[in-house]
């Protein structure tokens, strides 16, 4: 879904929840008059610089940048003039929020740096300036990605709000702190500073502030998925209804139906923009909560209903004044269009271009650079669906140099390679190419961006991302590729997977640091890319040029062949079903490299995957006679961040094993996992927690405390797309991915104490989803864990627990890998079990570092 992102910015919102509507609470010159703002263009009235801040503060908040930053930039003129410094910091103060809205970053900062420097050589100064001054400069910091600096500005900032005795100040500053805890890996911190507002605000007696406060706090809990945000949210509408405050009733609905369309609640969301949309008390809010209702007919295909609402939309949007926020509402009313292809059933190509051709005039009259560089690519979208290439082209090149003009990276990455395509169309493949590399450059740059992420873009992520990724390949691999041109479709591959990572975890947290076809000679690293009319694999050996090889077969039939092989995996599917749909990918990735002779001095196949390929266990991949794991061993890579790992058999194991085989919160019992914990714990040195030993609190305090080496946890959990559904279950309850992961990385600060192996052994995939194991890929690098074991679907405890003691049995065997103990445990289950079926064994999978 995708619905309401502010201000349609493609990849990320506001950067900080609070820190928008906070930041300009206006603390005029003392002694100041308060003006009519609408006579201030009548000559006796500009050098009323209080009034020119009034002036800014309603342009701002009426979406007027360009504007509120004249009408600042004046003020601060008059009070340098007047040698009035403390007002003169103020007024830089706010023209930086103005410069930051415009993209203008390096004014910005050498605003608010004025700022500061006027308010500490000209002290005292009021405390609610100080406060906002540090607020503003915070802002910028976590946008410039420091956010550690960011929070220590916060926390100044909270200081002088409390000093000054602004209550909403001090709120706001603690939800921004709590979102730069988040960007620097402090989940559990983020989690519980949030926690203790929310017992803070329900404290405080019922008022427009505290709607307004528990509001900002829903919206900050449901950017990091918290479930809690949903609760938060209601009770903020309670109070608005006790108290009749009716202008905040529209936005507080608007995110609950936000929250119940990421939920995949359409119904809920549906009722809930209704309600927006009827109790809005001025134009702007109803609009958005019919633009809300529309965007949800259209993702779930129901263009029936969207149709009677499209005039209705464009009518609105026709009466508007020239606004940031109305232009960018028209801009993602004809995205919206765009995205769904078959809009001139909903409302005539003409008329859309048209409404997009007096948002480019608006915004030009506005002088908003980025809407109108958003309004040229959306109406060169247009023309690219009704093949205009000519104006398409046109368009396209206006608004990517607009973009360039204004750095605006967001907007590069989608011009470009829209630009792109359209050489490519026109078989210019050079410059295509060319324009491509350009995107994907900015889309690299976002990747700082990307803590501000909410749900929305696992959406965008899916239509917007991945393709610029795959049609670069694409072209780079057309005909008879180079070395040159197969190291850069690598290499894109790679970026793709950290887009992804990135994506899901909703922050810029991954770097590559070791090319992975150099850690170890004896093993091949295999790149399938999944390319729409083609499969593509890409072999790499240390110190061997590339090899390419290419199977002309449609994407719809890999998927077709790797859904029957997910289904045929099942023990009561027919066995020849499974080998059939097994060997058919056998010979896509694996046949042509054997006929070459790639993989004779190969232990090890290390698979970077790609798409649905994720969720096929490579060790059953079946060649006729043997199964892969029979031949070789087998790991996964998301081809990035793989830390140099000290061998266990050089290092004497220390674990850490805990497990619950008893039924709780729902989950069905594991018999075997007491059985599979007190094995392991008699083959290794290690501390134990079973059942109810094994809380959230428990496992902390023993990762932080001990020197342990291996984590070895039996107990449900699951993977999936969603960073929310990925978590493993406590005796107590539930401990998400960012947690663990925080746990796993923070141990003291002391690297040399990262966690060798990580072992999951009874955890599943999200049923349904085809990124499910983004989770599985994300916890295993976001750790810090060198190397991690998990399942990708839930086998049976017996079968797991003979499979895993084999395991630390061969692991502690001297010149072992961990890759090569794990094929021996699973080949002993082929060859000495009655659980030689792959669905029992094939499940165990390894991912990051091998040896």
């Amino acid at each position: 879904m995708n619905f309401l992102i502010k201000h349609h910015r493609w990849l990320y919102v506001s950067l900080s929840i609070f820190s928008l509507c906070l930041s300009v609470t206006m603390t005029p010159a003392k002694g100041s008059v308060q003006l009519p703002t609408d006579t201030l263009n009548a000559p006796t009235l500009i050098a009323q610089a209080s009034n020119l801040l009034e002036q800014g503060r309603n342009l701002y908040h009426s979406g007027r940048f360009t504007e509120a930053a004249t009408a600042w930039q004046a003020a601060v003129q008059y009070y340098r003039n007047q040698g009035d410094r403390q007002s003169e910091a103020l007024s830089l103060n706010y023209l930086s929020l103005a410069q930051q809205e415009l993209n203008q970053w390096e004014s910005a900062k050498q605003s608010i740096e004025h700022s500061l420097e006027l308010l500490q050589t000209n002290q005292p100064a009021d405390a609610i300036i100080w406060a906002q001054v540090l607020n503003t400069q915070a802002r910028l910091q976590l946008h410039l990605g420091n956010a550690e600096t960011a929070l220590t500005n916060w926390q100044k900032a909270q200081k002088f709000y409390e000093q000054a005795g602004d209550t909403i100040g001090s709120l706001g500053t603690q939800i921004n702190q709590a979102q730069a805890l988040q960007n620097l890996g402090f989940y559990r911190r983020s989690q519980q500073q949030l926690q203790a507002l929310t017992q803070k605000l329900a404290a405080m007696p019922d008022s427009e502030v505290k709607i307004s406060s528990l509001r900002s706090l829903g919206l900050a809990l449901q950017m990091i998925g918290d479930p809690q945000s949903q609760k938060i949210l209601n009770q903020s509408l309670a109070i608005a209804k006790k108290i009749d405050a009716k202008p905040q009733l529209s936005s507080i609905l608007l995110s609950l139906g936000k929250n119940a369309s990421n939920s995949q609640d359409p119904e809920a969301a549906l009722d809930y923009f209704e309600q927006a949309e009827q109790v809005a008390t001025n134009p702007s809010d109803s609009l958005q909560g019919r633009l809300a209702r529309f965007q949800l007919f259209l993702d779930y295909n129901k263009p029936e209903h969207a149709a009677p609402l499209a005039p209705q939309l464009l009518q609105q949007l026709q009466v508007l004044p020239p606004s940031h926020d109305s232009l960018y509402t028209a801009i993602n009313f004809v995205a919206t269009l765009n995205r769904y292809g078959n809009s001139r059933q909903i409302l005539p190509i003409k008329e859309q271009a048209q409404l997009m051709a007096a948002t480019v005039q608006s915004a030009q009259q506005i002088q908003d650079a980025a809407a109108e560089a958003y309004a040229l690519h959306q109406w060169g979208k247009l023309y690219q669906r009704t093949q205009q290439w000519t104006e398409a082209e046109e368009l396209a090149k206006k608004s990517l140099n607009i973009a360039r003009q204004i750095t605006a990276h967001d907007i590069i990455a989608q011009s470009a390679w829209q630009v792109g395509q359209l050489y490519r169309q026109q078989g210019e493949r050079s410059k295509a190419i060319a324009a491509y590399k350009e995107a994907v450059k900015a889309l690299k740059a976002l990747r700082s961006d990307l803590v501000a992420v909410n749900s929305d873009v696992q959406f965008s992520f899916r239509e917007s991302v991945e393709p610029v990724y795959r049609e670069l390949v694409g072209l780079l691999l057309d005909n008879n590729p180079t070395q040159a041109e197969l190291v850069q479709a690598r290499e894109l591959i790679e970026s793709l997977q950290v887009a992804e990572l990135d994506n899901f975890f909703r922050e810029a947290c991954l770097d590559k640091t070791t090319q992975i076809d150099q850690v170890d000679p004896n093993a091949t690293v295999i790149y399938p890319i999944m390319l729409s009319d083609r499969l593509a694999v890409i072999l790499s050996q240390a110190g061997k040029p590339l090899r390419y090889y290419v199977t002309q077969v449609s994407s719809n039939q890999i998927d077709q062949t790797l859904d029957d092989l997910l289904v045929a995996i099942n023990p009561v599917s027919d066995a020849k079903d499974r080998q059939r749909s097994s060997q058919q990918i056998y010979d896509w990735l694996i046949h042509p490299g054997e006929i070459d002779q790639a993989f004779k001095d190969s232990k090890t196949l290390v698979f970077v995957l790609d798409g649905k390929l994720r969720n096929i266990p490579m060790a059953a991949l079946y060649d006729g006679k043997q199964y892969l794991i029979e031949k070789y061993a087998v790991a996964l890579s998301p081809g990035l961040q793989l830390m140099a790992a000290q061998s266990l058999r050089q290092n004497k194991i220390k674990a850490i094993i805990a497990g619950i085989s008893q039924s709780r919160s729902g989950f069905s019992a594991l018999p075997a996992v007491e059985l599979e914990v007190k094995q392991i714990s008699q083959k290794v040195q290690s501390s134990m927690l079973l059942n109810q030993k094994f809380t959230n609190q428990a496992l902390s305090d023993r990762i932080k405390s001990s020197n342990a080496n291996v984590v070895h946890l039996a107990t449900h959990g699951q993977f999936s797309s969603r960073l929310e559904d990925t978590y493993l279950l406590t005796w107590d309850g539930q401990v998400n991915v960012k947690e663990l992961s925080e746990l796993l990385k923070n141990r003291g600060g002391n690297s040399a104490k990262a966690i060798e192996l990580l072992v999951l052994s009874a955890c599943d995939t999200a049923t349904g989803d085809d990124r499910a194991v983004l989770g599985l890929a994300g916890l295993a690098v976001k750790s810090g864990a060198r190397s991690t074991i998990a399942t990708l679907w839930p086998v049976k405890d017996k079968a797991a627990e003979m499979l895993m003691t084999r395991f630390y049995d061969q692991l502690r065997q001297p010149n072992m890998t961990k890759a090569e103990a794990l094929r021996q445990a699973q080949i002993s289950l082929i060859r000495q079990t009655d659980f030689q079926d792959p669905f029992f064994w094939s499940a165990f999978v390894l991912v990051g570092n091998w040896i």
